[in-house]
């Protein structure tokens, strides 16, 4: 009985034309051989199955073959039919050395290989030392071949194969000649799948062998493999829908209808079809990883419309999903691709990877039905809350008081009327202490006003943590004739009154003392601002349109109060604050 051989190996390349989607390694070594500029040392890299040993075991081929006659020389196109080109093929040469590092990965197993390599070949032109997976050898084993590759016997070459680029050393790289061989596109693997079928009198449908060239991601090894077992199971006709259940792969049509139920939120809908998918032989993780994709493809065809016109796509698919994504925003793109991102690595480790696509598909379902942010915004607009710049209503009408806090988390931002800024410190002392409206003509007139000023004069000048400590720990009681009073947080750095003063003198050319006095209600800079902060919280959380907004967003609150200021405002305010700027005519 004659022996079946697999398809990876009855139909592996013998020759650089039968390899295919490698044309810049075919071109290079084509002409480093008819030039006689050959290097040392190879260095193949790729994914698996896509013709790294076949390319290693024709460049032995090209080098060695004698053509038919005997009387030839070296070639890119072996002859297959003289004796170096059969032994080599057949894995017999006694001058060709295949070694898989893998499992010699010693320097003991590379110091045969370099002693090996002082003789001259037995028969052949050249003694080839081809060594897969070459990664995997030990950082020992790596360093005792150094030498040998840079300066090998000049009857010597190696070829090296590997998949893990990264894990060879630099200084072995910097010694080879390096070639990526390429990941192959699903139109070139289904055509070459197709002409394989012909041979062995395969009658395939088109759809079918796109299914298994998507499944063989890039590998020719892996897609010949997957036609082999179609082949194996399906006899001589292999129909897409036979495809599909050997992959466990959801039907398109079905998986297009059930990315648009998940769209328009029509959750049990949704969850029946992925019910009869999974019955029907689909695994959630090959789900999962399909919507991931129509989701991706979706987004392209939302960036550039014309990417819908390729013709390797079924017109249905095509159809569909241009009016798939002409309805759906970016923005619900986004998140549907974040959220099936995240929930790829459930269904992978789950106990149960259905009821964990199920979830999956429920949060999907329930975020389709959201406002988008662009929404929310413009329903605040119509209802008035966000005016246009330069809008006169004052915000205090709009807010009405609220003794209660919200469990609030959307950051809305509200008109310069309802502004939230650092009121300015009065000058004030405690009961006691003689004030004056302003200085005396002859007495110098310091350039701060409030707490407020000095922090923003040290930020201006690169003291940032002096005044971190101003805002956070400085609770300010009057600012008067060059006086501080003030209290203290507990958190205060140990000497900050006196590197106050220092800093005020060295900087700002003022001499000020800071008097320590206890007040109930003096406030730093920060708990001001989050005082502020949280009533303006408190009165917007009870409008009608942010409280129904709260009360969709299941445990959404208000987090901050940005405040909307026009252009004119913006002016009036610097025309108004005090000069904080560090300048020399003080």
């Amino acid at each position: 009985m004659t022996q079946s051989h697999v398809l990876a190996r009855k139909y592996r390349p013998q020759i650089f034309a039968d390899l295919i989607g490698q044309d810049a390694l075919v071109q290079t070594i084509t002409n480093a051989i008819e030039h006689n500029r050959l290097a040392n040392a190879y260095m193949l890299t790729g994914i698996r199955g896509v013709g790294k040993t076949s390319s290693a075991r024709i460049i032995a081929k090209g080098l060695n073959c004698i053509g038919p006659d005997g009387k030839g020389g070296m070639t890119p196109n072996p002859c297959g039919v003289c004796k170096n080109c059969r032994e080599i093929a057949a894995d017999s040469h006694i001058d060709v050395i295949e070694i898989d590092a893998a499992s010699n990965t010693g320097v003991d197993n590379v110091r045969e290989i370099i002693e090996g390599a002082k003789y001259n070949p037995v028969s052949a032109r050249f003694k080839i030392y081809i060594i897969d997976e070459v990664h995997m050898l030990s950082k020992a084993a790596f360093n005792a071949l150094l030498k040998t590759l840079e300066e090998p016997p000049e009857r010597i070459k190696f070829i090296f194969a590997t998949t893990e680029i990264r894990k060879v050393p630099i200084t072995i790289l910097s010694r080879c000649q390096r070639f990526d061989l390429k990941r192959l596109d699903e139109q070139t693997l289904t055509k070459h799948l197709q002409h394989i079928a012909t041979l062995e009198n395969v009658s395939a449908q088109t759809e079918a062998l796109q299914l298994i060239a998507r499944a063989g991601d890039g590998s020719v090894r892996d897609s010949l493999s997957l036609l082999d077992q179609a082949i194996t199971q399906f006899d001589s006709n292999i129909h897409v829908n036979d495809v599909r259940q050997m992959l466990g792969l959801a039907d398109r049509t079905e998986l297009f209808n059930l990315f648009n139920l998940l769209m328009s939120g029509k959750m049990p809908e949704a969850l029946t079809a992925l019910d009869a998918q999974y019955r029907s032989g689909a695994d959630p993780l090959v789900i999962t990883q399909d919507l991931l994709e129509l989701t991706h493809w979706l987004t392209r065809i939302k960036i550039l419309p014309s990417l819908a016109e390729d013709i390797t796509i079924p017109e249905a698919e095509r159809t569909r999903g241009k009016e798939m994504a002409q309805g759906l925003t970016m923005g619900t793109l986004t998140a549907v691709w974040q959220v099936l991102l995240k929930g790829l690595n459930e269904v992978k480790m789950a106990d149960n990877p259905l009821t964990a696509l199920e979830m999956l598909l429920v949060r999907i379902g329930y975020l389709s039905e959201l406002p988008s942010p662009a929404q929310l915004i413009e329903d605040i607009k119509k209802n008035g809350l966000i005016q246009p710049d330069g809008a006169q209503n004052s915000a205090e009408k709009q807010l009405p008081n609220a003794s209660t806090a919200p469990k609030s988390a959307v950051n809305v931002s509200l008109p310069h009327n309802a502004e939230l800024r650092q009121t300015p410190l009065q000058q004030t002392a405690p009961t006691g202490t003689n004030t004056t409206e302003s200085a005396s003509d002859n007495q110098p007139v310091s350039r701060f006003k409030t707490i407020n000023d000095i922090a923003q004069f040290a930020r201006s000048v690169g003291e940032r943590m002096l005044a971190f400590n101003i805002e956070n720990y400085v609770r300010p009681i009057a600012m008067e004739n060059f006086v501080l009073t003030c209290d203290f947080t507990p958190e205060t750095p140990a000497r900050f009154s006196t590197k106050l003063i220092q800093f005020l003198k060295q900087k700002a050319n003022e001499t000020w003392q800071v008097k320590h006095a206890n007040d109930a209600h003096a406030q730093t800079i920060k708990e001001k601002k989050e005082e502020k902060q949280n009533q303006l919280i408190q009165e917007l959380s009870q409008t009608p349109v942010i409280a129904e907004a709260l009360k969709n967003f299941a445990g959404a609150k208000i987090n901050h109060v940005r405040i909307i200021k026009t252009a004119d405002e913006e002016e009036a305010e610097q025309e108004t604050e005090p000069d904080t700027r560090n300048s020399d005519d003080m």
